[in-house]
């Protein structure tokens, strides 16, 4: 905790905390909301790299799923061919542009088959 690494008591740090929980300022399933949306429309990341930085910041894994349950396989479908149509808008059928592709998606976050999905629907095949 950043108040007991800079000195405070423990006794004041907690006391702290419950303050400011009660005036709103800590909210957790605030954060969540604000996290998952700034990342899924600024950074076009998929719903596991999602999980994966909530879950490293410390977020309770019962607020991540339930932020994360809302957001539907087919919104994640859209997202991910969005991604796709601005970062290959002509994407080719050949194995090494596929596979970039493929990079591209794992790397933000989407699922390994949802983006073998994405990836055969953008190309038409």
């Amino acid at each position: 905790m950043h108040l007991a690494r800079a000195g405070a008591e423990p006794k004041d740090a907690e006391d702290a905390i419950v303050t400011l929980v009660d005036q709103g300022y800590l909210d957790d399933a605030r954060f969540v909301r604000v996290f998952v949306q700034d990342k899924r429309e600024l950074e076009d990341w998929g719903s596991d790299r999602i999980r994966q930085g909530l879950l490293a910041r410390g977020v309770d894994p019962d607020l991540v799923a339930d932020a994360l349950a809302g957001q539907g396989a087919d919104g994640e479908m859209e997202r991910a061919l969005s991604l796709l149509r601005r970062r290959f808008p002509s994407l080719a059928p050949d194995r090494r542009e596929r596979e970039r592709a493929l990079g591209v998606l794992l790397r933000k976050g989407y699922d390994s088959d949802l983006a073998l999905e994405a990836i055969t629907i953008h190309t038409g095949l």
